[in-house]
């Protein structure tokens, strides 16, 4: 199976990537035989993909990174770089190729320290593979001194390392670095080229594919969760409930804490599954005695794995509140679009009383405020305002329409 058959719907994206992939393979070959290189090549040391969340655009890199490491000898007869089989491909994809770091952060942000380990890295040649590539997935977590850091390499890259950053948009990555990379925008995969993968890839009922696709509009990874965890389908059920629970400010507050309360517990059992592992993994490396007593002088190694612990939950909580208002925003998207009559397919078609009830009691632009109203309890997490102030207000401003 070829490294591209998980990168949905994004044909122009895969055809550019197949190009640039061939003259990469063009040119180490060249440089491995001593002659010359071509004189043009779609090959470059710095990429970045932006699309919106879902679009695939931490599968196009690491597709991207498994050709430019394949070593198939059918690449000798014509083939395509990126067979999916050989040991350069395998090996990049399941994330244990030697050559190829993919960086991905469960944290709020990507700091100088970690930015500088990747920077020295980038600068060494390649130890048994073709390039020496990084593939950053959080570009956008970058904090502005780790993009100061990241910018020089980027500049001066090394012969054969190749950076491929993702991030939602061109303006989450400073403009002294995106004007240093090849840029290419993923979109948003049609519904039913989802719902396909789902069946295909993960074995799900084709009717219950659809349904999670259809709820995601097109979102990979949402679906297959939804498709696959009945924990999700419950907590996304809960969430299209909440326009129907703001008639009065007490349901308002109810509803608001209920999100909250939701989020922590998500952050809580993510912790529960990390974090004691870490703890104990530490411990035993430090040398813990038998009674748990850690030797003197690891009392700051064990503060720094705490507060990065605590960074983590508080990144987990906000991704699942931001995943609920995801969830909100959709609904309301689908009441504005049977209020104006609209032919978009419907995505909360499984709610649709619940749909019914909001379109008949409300008008086009109430629905219009209410969807600001959620933009801006985004906004408003972005700025470190306390999540329930933020969403509180925000159930206030739906009641209010």
């Amino acid at each position: 199976m070829p490294v591209w058959d998980d990168l949905v719907g994004q044909d122009r994206v895969q055809a550019q990537l197949g190009a640039a992939a061939r003259d990469a393979d063009t040119l180490v070959t060249a440089i491995a035989s001593g002659t010359a290189p071509p004189d043009a090549s779609k090959m470059t040391h710095a990429w970045l993909f932006t699309g919106p969340p879902g679009s695939g655009r931490a599968t196009a890199a690491r597709s991207f990174a498994a050709a430019l490491q394949c070593v198939s000898p059918d690449r000798a007869l014509g083939g395509e770089p990126g067979c999916g089989f050989c040991d350069g491909c395998h090996t990049t994809l399941v994330g244990t190729h030697a050559d190829v770091e993919i960086v991905r952060t469960d944290l709020l942000s990507i700091g100088v320290k970690e930015t500088r380990e990747l920077v020295r890295r980038a600068q060494l040649s390649p130890a048994g593979g073709r390039w020496q590539v990084i593939v950053l997935e959080d570009a956008d977590r970058l904090t502005e001194g780790a993009g100061n850091v990241l910018l020089k390499a980027v500049e001066e890259p090394a012969p054969r390392t190749v950076w491929l950053l993702c991030a939602p948009s061109l303006e989450d990555v400073l403009p002294t670095i995106r004007s240093r990379c090849r840029h290419l925008t993923l979109r948003t995969p049609p519904v039913d080229a989802v719902a396909e993968v789902l069946v295909r890839r993960d074995g799900i009922e084709p009717q219950a594919a659809a349904a999670a696709a259809r709820a995601t509009q097109g979102h990979i990874d949402r679906a297959r969760r939804l498709a696959t965890d009945e924990r999700a389908r419950a907590r996304r059920a809960t969430v299209l409930r909440l326009p129907l629970r703001v008639e009065d400010v007490g349901g308002c507050l109810k509803a608001a804490q209920e999100l909250i309360d939701a989020a922590g517990e998500d952050a809580k059992q993510a912790a529960e599954e990390i974090d004691v592992k870490e703890t104990e993994e530490l411990k035993a490396a430090l040398g813990a005695s038998q009674g748990g007593r850690m030797p003197r002088g690891t009392a700051g190694v064990m503060k720094d794995l705490e507060d990065r612990q605590k960074r983590r939950r508080t990144r987990t909580q906000r991704d699942s509140l931001d995943l609920a208002l995801s969830e909100l925003t959709g609904f309301y998207r689908d009441v504005l679009a049977l209020q104006l009559g609209s032919r978009t397919a419907i995505a909360n078609e499984d709610v649709r009383d619940a749909l019914d009830r909001v379109v008949r009691a409300s008008t086009p632009e109430r629905t219009l405020r209410r969807i600001e109203s959620i933009l801006a309890c985004r906004d408003a997490l972005d700025r470190n305002v306390a999540p329930l102030l933020a969403v509180e207000a925000m159930t206030m401003a739906l009641r209010a329409g």
